[in-house]
Formats: C-alpha cells, structure tokens, sequence
C-alpha cells in the first residue's frame, strides 16, 4: 500500500503557533521531508519543529530549492533539484511510508511545496495527498503589529515587493496591500510610499513570530542593518 504525504504549514517561526493538527501528524509520520534554502546550510523549518517536538527515530530527508533561482523564474536549472526530492518522496511512499513535507507559514502562500505538488501528481495521478494549512506571516505580522488587513468590502492585495512598475497602481487601486520579500527593493518602496504620502501608513515587520523579531511602526526610521529576507511590509489607506 502506498504511504500518504501530508503538506504541513508550521506557522511563521514561533513554535507555539504551530496547529494542534500539524503537531499530530508531525508526531505521527515515521519520514520528513526538509526544504532547504542552502545545501550546506541547515533548515529553519525544521528547527522550528525541532524547539517543540523530539523527532528522535524520525527519517529526515533534506530537500534542496536555491530560492534565488527560483524567485528569478530560472525554472529549467531546477528541474533537477525538483526531480531528485520527487524520487526520494516517491520512494518513501512507494514503500508504504507516510511522509510530511514541512514549509514555513502556509502551504498555499508562496511556499515550496507546490513547486513539487504537480511533479507528484505526473508520476502518481492517484497519489494521496493532504494539505495541513498553518497560520502564515501576513496574519502573524498583522496581529503582532496590532493592525487589521481588511474590513467590510475593503480590497487587500499580497504580491511581492519587487513588482515595482506597478506598485503605485496598486496602492491606489487597494484599501490593504502586504509587500512580501521587500528587503531588496526597500528603499525605492520607502520612496514611493512617501511621495505617495502612505509611509505613515505602512508597518514593517522582519522574521514574524521567531526571538529576533522586529516591528517597526515607521518605516522612516529603519536601517539597512534592519532589514531580513524574511520580511513584509503592510500598508494600508487608512
């Protein structure tokens, strides 16, 4: 019988705000599969599930996903990393091993797991597969900034930061809109919030939910040394 795979979102890096269920099947699952940034480097995702639960006797498969390349769209250089983590996951769960695939956040927010979720699929159209959602950085850094991102009919728009030729046009056109990865691009953002008389309506928060957090309620008063790849910037009209 073929194992099971289970995509589990584990929250924005504090362990405690990781789910009842994910902790469950995270217990329950013999092999996990890692996703990582660096080949030598080690896995913030499983460091996180690492500071609340023993994975002792656990299988722990490394995934590598060099994310420069990936957010650069250089998708034909990834073919190979991609196709050797479907190998491996496959061989697991050809054996009858049911597996998790851990990711930071939520599964469905811009996380690695859906790079692999169709290669899957083409080689196993039947294969099981059970998405565990977990609270993301967009809503951990709202709470933790004490701010809301949408009410009643308001319009809220997530996108990447480095979308900058049209990022006024959004602004304009969103009651709500959360700038992902903006580390990069932060002072032309910064730039284009003050020309827009928005920076006093923006919240900058770097590494949502792990110790060395930061929240910053002016953005006129962050550094360089402040910024984090790990990072979002919420604005909002009002």
């Amino acid at each position: 019988m073929t194992g099971k795979l289970y995509a589990v979102g584990i929250g924005p890096g504090d362990p405690e705000l990781m789910t009842i269920k994910a902790v469950r099947i995270l217990k329950q699952v013999p092999c996990i599969v890692v996703p990582k940034g660096r080949e030598e480097g080690s896995s913030l995702a499983l460091s996180i599930v690492q500071k609340i639960l023993p994975l002792d006797g656990k299988e722990i498969v490394e995934a590598f996903f060099p994310m420069k390349k990936t957010m650069g769209g250089e998708r034909e250089d990834l073919d190979h990393q991609w196709n050797e983590t479907v190998d491996a996951v496959l061989n697991r769960l050809d054996r009858g091993t049911d597996a998790a695939f851990i990711t930071i956040g939520d599964p469905g927010i811009y996380s690695t797991f859906f790079y692999l979720y169709d290669r899957l699929l083409e080689r196993r159209p039947s294969l099981a597969i059970e998405i565990i959602p977990g609270i993301s950085s967009i809503n951990a850094a709202a709470a933790r900034a004490g701010v809301y991102l949408g009410l009643g009919n308001e319009r809220i728009a997530i996108l990447p930061a480095n979308y900058l030729e049209s990022l006024q046009e959004t602004l304009e056109k969103f009651d709500t809109v959360v700038l992902m990865k903006v580390n990069k691009v932060f002072d032309t953002v910064r730039e284009i919030l003050e020309k827009m008389d928005l920076a006093g309506n923006a919240v900058y928060v770097a590494r949502t939910g792990m110790e060395d957090e930061r929240i910053y309620n002016d953005i006129r008063t962050v550094g360089k040394e402040d910024l984090n790849y790990f990072s979002l910037m919420i604005v909002r009209k009002r």
